[in-house]
């Protein structure tokens, strides 16, 4: 009787112990890992925030679409070399490169899943916003992005099932339709009014469009922040998802330049082209793994969109400061070389009329 009250006594002190560990209402513990439930408060505000981000996002749209020329737009889809480009990059490089990337390092088969579920996704809106801070073609950027969301209704299923073969029954996964047709009417519909008013008032519309694109550029790191602050759970996850978070989304873009550069686009599409490739729709992807696998399986991988979507906007803000840097050069050095050309002309035509004794003849000048 004595043992069992100690044994009562040593249970219930391990338990209070654990409670200064992890909360109540935690599903799961492991030392100071926990998956938490969702309140209701933090239910409520997650709601309130995705409902405002959604309103300036289509705003954001509505403002690039204010720089889409329709009959440019018309163009690459009738010609569309630059969107099939994006199409092999999107959906034949970036699986590709996270099933390569997950065989490399050797994780686990669900942390395998989720980096395959990343590299299936479609491209971000985000692209758009950065493709015209880099003077990127913003036809070819928001077609592309039109696309890709319309063709991943049967690219992301086909993709996955090719590649997740060895690790799990791709029909585990649960694609949300509804979220991908959702992304695609909020995409297409803003950026439609902006092309009107681009072709009923342009002068407006370049207005818009520079509201639109600072507006865009601090709703990409707010949309950072809020998913870092509202992501409930554990951020001890093994070293190896940080490790392909930064390499997959570098991969993307610096493959993506390649491949549009070998296909012989110009370089402002090549630009555009690799945008498109790296930065992709986390927030889609983070909806597929929190519909698909159960709170065990989610500890080990459920921050891996988060990380990815942290590292694709470090290296796109390094892409645009590294253009912005190189244009203020070129345009710097184009015009010291201007100035000096103008100054040889000046000698040059000095020269000539003290010879012809001040006469400066019109071909001269």
């Amino acid at each position: 009787m004595q043992t069992y009250l100690l044994s009562q006594q040593f249970n219930t002190r391990s338990l209070a112990e654990n409670s200064t560990v992890c909360p109540a209402n935690a599903t799961i513990c492991n030392g100071t890992s926990c998956v938490l439930l969702g309140d209701n408060f933090n239910e409520t505000l997650s709601v309130v925030l995705s409902t405002v981000l959604t309103i300036m996002l289509a705003l954001v749209m509505f403002s690039m679409g204010c720089n889409v020329e329709l009959q440019k737009f018309w163009a690459h889809i009738k010609r569309p070399w630059g969107i099939f480009v994006g199409f092999l990059c999107q959906f034949g490089i970036m699986p590709l490169t996270a099933f390569l990337l997950s065989l490399a390092f050797n994780v686990l088969p669900i942390q395998a899943v989720v980096v395959l579920i990343m590299g299936c996704c479609p491209g971000g809106t985000a692209s758009n916003v950065i493709a015209y801070w880099v003077e990127g073609d913003m036809d070819l950027s928001i077609s592309m992005t039109t696309c890709s969301t319309l063709f991943a209704m049967g690219m992301m299923p086909l993709c996955l099932f090719i590649y997740t073969k060895m690790w799990t029954d791709s029909n585990a996964i649960v694609l949300p339709y509804d979220s991908i047709g959702i992304s695609l009417v909020a995409l297409v519909i803003p950026v439609s009014f902006g092309m009107y008013v681009n072709h009923k008032w342009p002068t407006k519309a370049k207005l818009i469009l520079k509201v639109g694109s600072i507006v865009g550029a601090v709703l990409i790191v707010l949309i950072a922040v809020v998913g870092g602050i509202l992501y409930k759970g554990s951020w001890v996850i093994t070293p190896k998802l940080w490790i392909i978070g930064t390499i997959f989304p570098a991969a993307g873009y610096t493959l993506g330049f390649l491949l549009a550069r070998l296909a012989g686009l110009p370089w402002h599409r090549c630009r555009t082209v690799s945008l498109e490739t790296g930065m992709q729709n986390t927030q889609l992807c983070s909806t597929i793994v929190q519909l698909s696998f159960t709170p065990e399986q989610l500890e080990l991988m459920f921050t891996f969109p988060l990380i990815y979507s942290i590292f694709q906007l470090l290296f796109a803000l390094l892409i645009l400061f590294g253009y912005r840097v190189y244009r203020r050069h070129r345009v710097k050095t184009k015009t010291d070389v201007e100035k000096t050309e103008e100054k040889e002309d000046a000698k040059s035509m000095s020269s000539h009329a003290k010879i012809n004794g001040g006469f400066v003849s019109n071909e001269t000048k």
